[in-house]
């Protein structure tokens, strides 16, 4: 049986019928509770509609049905006389509908059966909405590190305004858009849309139309009208990722939007006003942009009231084992995989990378070590190439032809980090410290 999420509350005036609506409810895997309503009550936690059982005490029902607390579910009359007259009054007393058992009885299941589905999907979606809101805000970026958590306090200090434009920069991967919704499930707008596009990711041509929105006739295809992500993010929040990707031409547009809180549809006279809070976010130097033409310096401006920085991985080396494991038990569990050990091998290799891509490239090759390892364990040399990393003075770093190699230029490197302080080294690398000594001497590790 399905597990009980539902309930009926019984307004039982009579025993008639009751044994088969305690049946139907059986049947449709709902509970079935016994309901006294009182002046200045209130309905039963968790009932998703009321059954009047009249079964001859019709005119005590239709007194019941107008003096009922208000709530948003359906209540019906079930009774034994087939009356349209009787149907017609319950209904004008605030009824849904009336049932005449037994000849309404297969009515009566399929109408619950609907009123179930709708049930419970409303405390699905609910459920979905709560758990999106609890996934989305700052406990989610994990890091321990000052300068992330310098960065997220700042975060969260500007969130309680509603209003503030906010710029996010960083480096490709670091987190710009998970920030972004912290802020907004942070912030008094949290229970309105949050709204993104990607401004990098759609032609020039296109992208207007996308922001702004467009009229019937506007252009070729345009054969109805359509609001644009300012009127569907209208009470709640737009991400424009990529935002010093916009073209020039469109620059204007958004600094009117921002500043009067106005847009004007394409092939539109009026102009919409909308309620929106907009945060930015990119990888390039935008002052930088500004000062080589392409980009406007009054929408900069406009944009960066409060600028927040992600750092890149390789400024948050405390914080990669931390991600490297959330990532493993995320993804083994997704995959029906037992979680492996991090061994001090793989949290070695791990540290000699310089992560260009960052927390993306971090989660890549977690991913990719972890499918093709042998199940309950992770390989470190399954975790891809490091070609692509620097080193702190920007020249590559060489990628190990065997694991030993590789363990020692991750020893010598966290050596480096250090300062020279073995203990410490031994301690970030997770093994003893005479097993760094043995790999600084270059000798083959057997443990």
């Amino acid at each position: 049986m399905p597990e009980r999420d539902w309930w009926i509350a019984e307004v039982q005036l009579s025993d008639s019928f009751h044994v088969t609506v305690t049946e139907l409810a059986g049947e449709l895997g709902a509970g079935i509770v016994a309901w006294r309503p009182e002046p200045g009550g209130a309905l039963p936690l968790g009932a998703g509609v009321v059954l009047l059982m009249a079964g001859g005490a019709e005119a005590t029902a239709l007194e019941l049905l107008a003096e009922l607390p208000p709530a948003p579910v359906p209540r019906y009359l079930v009774g034994a006389l087939a009356d349209h007259r009787l149907a017609a009054a319950a209904v004008r007393r605030g009824a849904h509908d009336y049932f005449a058992l037994p000849d309404d009885l297969d009515l009566l299941r399929r109408t619950l059966e609907r009123d179930a589905r709708e049930a419970r999907g409303r405390l699905e979606a609910g459920r979905f909405a709560e758990a999106e809101r609890q996934g989305s805000g700052f406990e989610t970026i994990l890091g321990r590190s000052p300068i992330l958590r310098q960065t997220l306090g700042q975060a969260a200090r500007v969130a309680v305004h509603r209003d503030v434009t906010v710029l996010i920069g960083g480096e490709t991967g670091t987190g710009k858009e998970l920030l972004a919704r912290a802020i907004h499930y942070h912030s008094p707008r949290a229970a309105e849309p949050f709204v993104e596009i990607n401004c990098a990711a759609i032609p020039a041509n296109l992208l207007e139309s996308e922001l702004f929105g467009h009229e019937k006739g506007a252009f070729t295809g345009a054969v109805a009208a359509k609001p644009g992500l300012f009127e569907q993010a209208h009470g709640g929040t737009l991400f424009l990722d990529e935002v010093g990707h916009l073209p020039l031409e469109l620059q204007p547009k958004l600094l009117r939007a921002l500043e009067g809180q106005t847009i004007r549809r394409v092939g539109g006279q009026s102009a919409r006003r909308v309620d929106v809070r907009v945060i930015g976010a990119t990888h390039v130097d935008l002052a930088a942009a500004v000062g080589q033409g392409t980009f406007r310096e009054d929408l900069y401006y406009r944009l960066n009231v409060v600028a927040l920085t992600l750092p890149p991985l390789r400024q948050r080396e405390d914080d990669v084992e931390l991600l490297a494991e959330t990532f493993l038990a995320r993804l083994a569990t997704s995959y029906g995989l037992p979680v492996p050990p991090m061994t001090p091998e793989v949290r070695a290799a791990l540290r000699v990378r310089r992560w260009p891509g960052n927390i993306r490239e971090l989660r890549n090759a977690i991913e990719r070590a972890l499918v093709l390892s042998p199940p309950g364990t992770l390989r470190p040399d399954e975790l891809g190439s490091a070609r692509s990393s620097v080193d702190p003075d920007g020249g590559p770093l060489p990628f190990p032809s065997d694991l030993n190699t590789l363990v020692r230029a991750a020893a010598n490197a966290t050596l480096q980090l250090t300062g020279g302080n073995k203990s410490e080294a031994a301690r970030r690398l997770g093994i003893s410290r005479p097993r760094l000594q043995r790999l600084l001497d270059g000798l083959t590790d057997t443990e």
